[in-house]
């Protein structure tokens, strides 16, 4: 006889389990340190301070997307559009050597496939605070709260 497949509730579309949460910030901790130590020998990477902002793993733990934010390199100003596909692009280049470096850092049964993208968030909260600084926007939010006030 077949066994029956248990399935969690169909719903709807399911968020990361805690094992998958737990893991990717095992991970994260372990990739800040390895990053922070290990020298990668790489032009794009030179002086270049790397934020791990999220892990996030597949549902079996082997592969891992780490969302990361170039921070500046040396006293230049912040990376631009550019600078920064090419620092992932090398992140990218070298993610056999992070993962056999983070074998080393983590307790896990299975080291994952390492895949970095750019973190878009900090983007998009840029976008959002100069849209809040407009000042027809603030004006509008302004008269909303009068409003509110009087109700």
């Amino acid at each position: 006889m077949g066994r029956k497949q248990h399935t969690r509730n169909a719903s709807g579309p399911q968020g990361p389990s805690q094992r998958q949460l737990r893991a990717g910030e095992l991970i994260r901790h372990a990739l800040v340190e390895v990053l922070r130590e290990e020298e990668i020998h790489d032009e794009a990477l030179a002086g270049v301070s790397i934020t791990v902002t999220e892990v996030r793993l597949s549902p079996d733990l082997k592969h891992a997307t780490c969302f990361v934010e170039p921070l500046g390199a040396g006293v230049e100003a912040a990376p631009t559009a550019g600078h920064v596909g090419e620092i992932v692009k090398a992140l990218n280049a070298h993610a056999k050597f992070l993962r056999g470096v983070l074998g080393k850092h983590i307790d896990m049964k299975f080291t994952p496939d390492l895949r970095f993208r750019h973190d878009e968030s900090f983007d998009a909260a840029g976008r959002i605070d100069r849209l809040f600084d407009d000042p027809r926007v603030r004006a509008d939010l302004e008269r909303h709260d009068d409003g509110d006030d009087q109700a």
